[in-house]
Formats: structure tokens, C-alpha cells, sequence
């Protein structure tokens, strides 16, 4: 474990600022007044993340690797990032879901349905918790590798 302690370090620190962005949201009024709004202002939390890999995996090539990393160690040090977010992310959303919005699913499924995006019931099936579980952790999984793989490309060094 301890091969893997700088990956885990940056994976909480992933989770902590998402779980920041959601209180965020939360507070700003995406996930009620400005709900319309949340899909878009939602995906700037990308920034957020791309940020932390960066700065995730010039700690590693700095602390690991004396200052050189290939594309492969950065790769496979963001794929670890990505699996250990993803792990987490089921808790991540539990959290956000009870927690910090727990009207969040309600709002959202009265907005699909009031403007017509989707019918009662195909909304009550997308937005509940288990369906932002099962999303979270392959969304985790898929946009940690596809972004390790670009910071990677960019922070190597030989």
C-alpha cells in the first residue's frame, strides 16, 4: 500500500473537492431555483478535476521519480487515482445525496417532467440513487483514464 500512498493522497483529495463542488452547487442554487442551469454549470467542475491530476502527477514524478516520468508511470499513476475515486464515489454520492441535497432527485425529476425532457417514470429511474452510483463510479472510472492519459502526455518528462 504504501507504493500507492501519493495516488491515495491525491484520490481524497478528489473526493473532498467534489463533495466541496456539490455544496457549492448546492449553495448557488443549481440543484433548485437554477436547476435549468445545472447541466451546464455542472461540467465546469472538469476544470476542477484536470487540475488536481495535473498537479497529482507532477507531485508524483517530483516525489517518485526524481523529476522524470515517462508517459506510462504517469498514465498508470492516474489509472490508480481513477480506480481509488472510483471506489469512493459510491460514498461520495451517498453523501450528497442524504446530506448535502437530499431534494436534489425530487427537483430534478419535477423539472425533466414540467418541460417535458423526459416522461415521470423514465425520470424516477435516472435520477434516484442507485442510478447515480452506478454513473458515478464508471464516470469516474472513464474520465480519470481519459484524463490521465492527456496529463500524462503533458507532465512527462525524460
Amino acid at each position: 500500500m504504501k507504493k500507492f500512498r501519493l495516488e491515495l493522497k491525491w484520490a481524497i483529495r478528489f473526493v473532498l473537492a467534489s463533495l466541496a463542488w456539490m455544496i457549492l452547487e448546492k449553495t448557488v442554487g443549481l440543484h433548485d431555483v437554477h436547476i435549468a442551469k445545472h447541466p451546464i454549470y455542472t461540467n465546469l467542475f472538469a476544470i476542477v478535476a484536470i487540475v488536481i491530476y495535473v498537479l497529482a502527477l507532477l507531485d508524483k514524478r517530483k516525489t517518485d521519480f526524481n523529476g522524470k516520468m515517462s508517459w506510462k508511470q504517469g498514465f498508470n499513476s492516474g489509472i490508480v487515482i481513477s480506480i481509488i475515486v472510483a471506489v469512493f464515489s459510491p460514498l461520495t454520492q451517498y453523501i450528497t445525496s442524504t446530506i448535502i441535497t437530499p431534494e436534489y432527485f425530487n427537483n430534478v425529476i419535477a423539472y425533466v417532467v414540467e418541460t417535458g425532457k423526459m416522461s415521470q417514470e423514465a425520470a424516477e429511474g435516472y435520477f434516484s440513487l442507485g442510478s447515480y452510483i452506478i454513473q458515478g463510479f464508471f464516470g469516474a472510472l472513464t474520465m480519470g483514464i481519459v484524463t490521465s492519459a492527456i496529463v500524462a502526455f503533458f507532465v512527462k518528462k525524460q
